[in-house]
This record gives C-alpha cells, sequence and structure tokens, in this order.
C-alpha cells in the first residue's frame, strides 16, 4: 500500500471514530437549525427551559439503562418500577413521612428491584430480556394494587422542591441530572467500577479469565441502576405534583432510545455515560418540534422509531468501519 492510501486509511478511521464518539452532538446541534427554521418558537426562551426540563427527566431514566446496556445486557423494567417507586413516594408522605423517609423509601424499593433482576440475571444467568419483563409485570402490579390505580397528590411542599423548584434560575430537575450524571462520569472514567463494567461489556469470557468477579459487578449494576431509576420515579412525581400509575408506560422504550441515540452499543462495553443525555436531548428536541409542528402523536411513534433504527444501523455501520 502506498503511503498516499495508507494516509487516506488513517484519516478515514479516525473521521470513523471521531463520529462514534461525538458525531451525537453534530446531528443534535444540525437538527436544531434545521427544525428552527421551520419552527421559530424553538429557541424562545421558555420553549428551551421546558426542553431541559423535559430532556433532564428523560435522562435520569436512562442513566440507570446506561450502565446495563455497557454490560451487554438490558431492562425492560425501568418504566413500571419508577411507577411503583413514585407511587411509593407519595403514598408514604401522603401518610405522614417526612421528606427523608419517603424519599429513603423509594429508593429502597429501586434497589430492591434491581437486586431482584441482577441475582436473576448474573448469579442463575437467566436472559436479562426475560427477568426484566418479568419484572415489569410484576412492578406493575403491584403499583395498581397499592394506588388502585388512582393518582396519588403530593401535597408537601418540601417534596415539590424537587421536581419543581428553581435553584439561580434554573428547574431543579436539571440540576440533579448535571449532578447524577457528573458522579456517574467520575465512577464510569476513575474507579474500578467503570473499568470492570466496560471490561464485562466488551468481552465477558476475557474478564473471568482476568479475575473480574462478573457475578458480583453484575448485580453492582442492575442494584445501582435500580437506585437511579427510583430517584427519577421521585423526581418526575415531584414535577407532576402526584404520582400517576401509569406515569411509566413506555418509559423502558424512551430510555433505550435516549442510550442508543446517545452512541452506546447495544453489544455492551462501548459508550459514554454523558451521551446519553445528548441523546435524550435528541429525542426530545424531535418530539418537540413535531409537537410545535402540530404532527399527530401517531407520527411521532413512527417518526421515533424510525430515528433508533437509523441510529442503530449507523452504530453498527461505524463500528466495523473502525476495524478494518
Amino acid at each position: 500500500m502506498s503511503t498516499t492510501a495508507s494516509n487516506a486509511q488513517t484519516n478515514r478511521m479516525t473521521v470513523f471514530r471521531f463520529l462514534r464518539s461525538y458525531g451525537q452532538i453534530a446531528v443534535l446541534v444540525l437538527l436544531a437549525l434545521i427544525l428552527s427554521l421551520f419552527t421559530p418558537r424553538m429557541f424562545t426562551e421558555v420553549n428551551l427551559m421546558n426542553l431541559a426540563r423535559q430532556t433532564s427527566i428523560i435522562a435520569l431514566v436512562a442513566a440507570g439503562q446506561t450502565l446495563i446496556i455497557l454490560t451487554g445486557a438490558i431492562d425492560l423494567s425501568v418504566g413500571a418500577v419508577l411507577a411503583l417507586c413514585a407511587v411509593i413516594f407519595a403514598g408514604l408522605l401522603q401518610s405522614g413521612y417526612d421528606l427523608p423517609v419517603a424519599l429513603a423509601g423509594a429508593l429502597f424499593v429501586g434497589a430492591l428491584a434491581g437486586l431482584v433482576n441482577g441475582v436473576l440475571v448474573a448469579h442463575f444467568r437467566l436472559a436479562s430480556f426475560v427477568v426484566t419483563l418479568a419484572t415489569l409485570s410484576v412492578a406493575k402490579g403491584l403499583t395498581l394494587l397499592y394506588t388502585g390505580a388512582s393518582p396519588i397528590a403530593i401535597t408537601s411542599e418540601s417534596a415539590l422542591v424537587l421536581g419543581q423548584a428553581r435553584w439561580f434560575g434554573i428547574p431543579a430537575p436539571i440540576w440533579l441530572a448535571i449532578g447524577v450524571y457528573a458522579l456517574l462520569w467520575f465512577i464510569m472514567r476513575a474507579t474500578i467500577f467503570g473499568r470492570y463494567v466496560y471490561a464485562i461489556g466488551g468481552n465477558e469470557e476475557a474478564a473471568i479469565l482476568a479475575a473480574v468477579p462478573v457475578t458480583r459487578y453484575k448485580i453492582y449494576v442492575f442494584l445501582l441502576a435500580g437506585v437511579l431509576t427510583g430517584f427519577a420515579g421521585v423526581v418526575l412525581a415531584s414535577r407532576l405534583g402526584s404520582a400517576v400509575p401509569t406515569a411509566g408506560d413506555g418509559m423502558e422504550l424512551v430510555a433505550i432510545t435516549a442510550v442508543v441515540l446517545g452512541g452506546t452499543s447495544l453489544l455492551g462495553g462501548e459508550g459514554r455515560i454523558w451521551a446519553t443525555i445528548v441523546g435524550a436531548a435528541l429525542l426530545n428536541l424531535i418530539s418537540n418540534a413535531l409537537n410545535l409542528l402540530n404532527v399527530n402523536s401517531y407520527y411521532q411513534a413512527v417518526a421515533t422509531g424510525c430515528i433508533v433504527a437509523i441510529a442503530v444501523l449507523a452504530d453498527r455501520y461505524l463500528r466495523s468501519s473502525t476495524r478494518k
């Protein structure tokens, strides 16, 4: 191979690697500019603040899903567990408990759901798809039994702070999402937990041969994801001012979509935690623009599905191209 051809190949590989790492940011900016031409209200202060608030909720829901997908697994119970944690949170508040107790109760339920998923997937080696589908059904049933299929209002002013307050002029959910992702970024980048998660997702057999305690760390991932899901449920309930039993319906698909659009590989082992926020922003930007254009909600679902398919195909193409 000539020097010129070799340099061209090197440049091509560099471009593909850049697109795999940061392409979603370029897509977000380009899409925002294009949509702003058709929806002049896109960049108004009110709309941008609403976009950021909605994106933060989606990002919180997708945080735990990102960790699970990085290990090569998937969690279909996110939406149902989120709703269960939300109603537990609201129910405890309505029973007269203080905010810390209600918050601890919701996080405990999320952790318990994650622990059950993790033990069944890691210890008993069951497929995560099947296990979390079962958990989804159980959590949804428990939510309806607990609430009688009726919303539970949150009247505590201190509890509403998490979802409705503004800190330095910015809605609290945005600050909370930033805090969660900053912590996760540090954990995934600078701790042994993060290295093990990538190792397990990249090649589980190699990780076992390298003496990585795969079973234990898979359980840790599901446990942490459960806690994050519980926290997302608390923030969402606080934002709405009530815990709605059906609030989590479809959230698992929204979370997976945000993770995929953020560039995390569904095969595991590749992805950046911060990019899930970008994926959530992309998803929410598209939904917001379609709403401003008065596009039928059915078409919105079609558009979202097509976008996910394109993102997966693009990821697979860039993945194979960087390995040539």
